[in-house]
């Protein structure tokens, strides 16, 4: 007979859940919103003030400055930066020209091969084959799919190598900043894409009503987010993170059709349930051999 202790749950086993559903709702949220600013700014400002805007806020909470990281480790640290920032840029280039839903799902390629690239065992390239035959119902690679820009495929393309380069990166910057890596990283991107932002767009990323909306998709796509995911990092095992986070592709997906009336075909929700499914189960995969 199954003891009471096994089958209760755990006070408070929701929250993380929780944190990481909000953490998700949030980010995407946040990246329709930013879209619709795209005509104002282009991508390259609403990243620029993304990125600017969330550095001021983690360093003003965090104050990284208080475990300064050692000259060996800055390296670890701009390329963690460059990482992030790329990926942010490129990923937002990619929302201006196909659906968000789309864009994410090629993105969350990048994770995925993080995890495929370590492995060793065949039932995991079993899921690279869904995965690719998910994107292959995405992708306008036969009759019956709408057109996509093929410069926004490749900019989610690029965005999901980045990913992987920020996983890599952000690894081992982790070691040297502790709790401040974020900030140290979002700082260090800040050098880089403001003053992209700033030439595409020059002076209207000053405007009042520009810098509140940058305001609200900094908080809402990286400040609310990142604090949401670390505390459902300190409750959950990184199996069940990732598993969680797989369905990132349907948030997206359905923030763009309740914010900006994106539609996608039946098999395009096809193809994003078969990368979400080899997306969690590769997760599941890998915390199982942790």
């Amino acid at each position: 007979m199954t003891s009471q202790a096994q089958v209760q749950v755990q006070p408070g086993a929701a929250l993380p859940v929780l944190a990481i559903a909000g953490a998700m709702v949030s980010t995407y949220a946040g990246a329709a919103f930013a879209k619709q600013l795209f005509p104002l700014v282009g991508a390259e400002g609403v990243v620029a003030l993304r990125v600017g805007l969330s550095a001021l806020l983690l360093a003003a909470f965090t104050r990284p400055w208080r475990t300064l990281p050692s000259r060996a480790d800055l390296p670890w640290l701009l390329l963690y930066g460059l990482a992030l920032g790329s990926m942010n840029l490129l990923i937002y280039r990619a929302f201006a020209r196909i659906p968000i839903g789309i864009a994410v799902s090629i993105e969350v390629m990048g994770p995925l091969a993080v995890v495929l690239l370590s492995s060793r065992r065949a039932r995991d390239f079993v899921w690279v084959a869904c995965a690719a035959f998910g994107l292959w119902l995405l992708l306008p690679l036969k009759s019956g799919t709408g057109a996509l820009d093929p410069l926004g495929v490749a900019c989610a393309a690029g965005a999901a190598l980045c990913w992987a380069l920020y996983i890599v990166f952000g690894k081992r910057a982790s070691t040297a900043a502790g709790s401040g890596t974020v900030a140290w990283g979002m700082l260090a991107a800040s050098v880089f894409i403001v003053p992209i932002g700033a030439r595409y767009a020059g002076g209207a990323l000053l405007s009042p009503a520009v810098l509140a909306a940058g305001l609200a998709v900094a908080i809402l796509s990286s400040a609310a987010p990142y604090t949401l995911e670390m505390i459902a990092l300190r409750k959950l095992p990184r199996r069940v993170f990732g598993i969680l986070v797989s369905a990132s592709p349907a948030v997206a997906a359905l923030a763009g059709f309740m914010v900006l009336g994106e539609r996608l075909s039946g098999v395009q929700w096809l193809g994003i349930a078969l990368v979400i499914l080899a997306c969690g189960a590769t997760a599941a995969s890998a915390g199982s051999a942790e």
